[in-house]
């Protein structure tokens, strides 16, 4: 064995950083046992469902399961009817909350829709926040230079305006 590759194997490997196959896995490629399944189920798909379905009739419960949860999968979400308040604001949003709370103390909906509630009220507040100061940034940048003098002294118009704090005239 060579001198550099016994000096390798004793550090540990690869160089920190540095992968033994940069660019990965092909895409699209599968893995080797997934494809022998394939080639061994090719063609035997409703014969393999049509027993199931014999199964399940004949009161096999795990292929009632399996059947089943094909059918009518399990719901992982569940629509709920809750009023919220009107969201006109950020400020509506610990008036929202408060009622998701209260719902939640009275079993109306559960905790972890609670959050989700919340995950809700809280991109729409950050959206909310978002466009306000869109809205400010819109506003400050059609002020004339000359508002912008006066604001800056403190609400009078200074009496010389120098030339290098003009722009286009304004």
């Amino acid at each position: 064995m060579p001198l550099a590759n016994t000096s390798q194997k004793q550090a540990g490997g690869f160089k920190k950083g540095a992968s033994g196959n940069p660019h990965g896995r092909p895409a699209g490629s599968r893995n080797k046992a997934t494809l022998a399944c394939e080639a061994l189920l090719d063609g035997q798909a409703e014969a393999l469902t049509q027993k199931a379905v014999d199964m399940a009739l004949a009161g096999d419960v795990v292929a009632l399961r399996l059947c089943l949860d094909r059918i009518y999968p399990p719901r992982k979400d569940r629509p709920v009817a809750f009023a919220l308040p009107p969201i006109t604001s950020a400020r509506d949003a610990a008036d929202i909350m408060a009622a998701v709370a209260e719902a939640v103390a009275a079993g109306d909906i559960t905790p972890s829709e609670a959050a989700e509630y919340a995950k809700v009220v809280d991109a729409y507040v950050k959206a909310y926040h978002a466009a306000e100061l869109d809205d400010r940034v819109a506003r400050v940048e059609h002020l004339t230079d000359s508002d912008l003098l006066r604001i800056a002294s403190g609400g009078h118009a200074p009496a010389i305006v120098p030339s290098r704090l003009l722009r286009d005239g304004r």
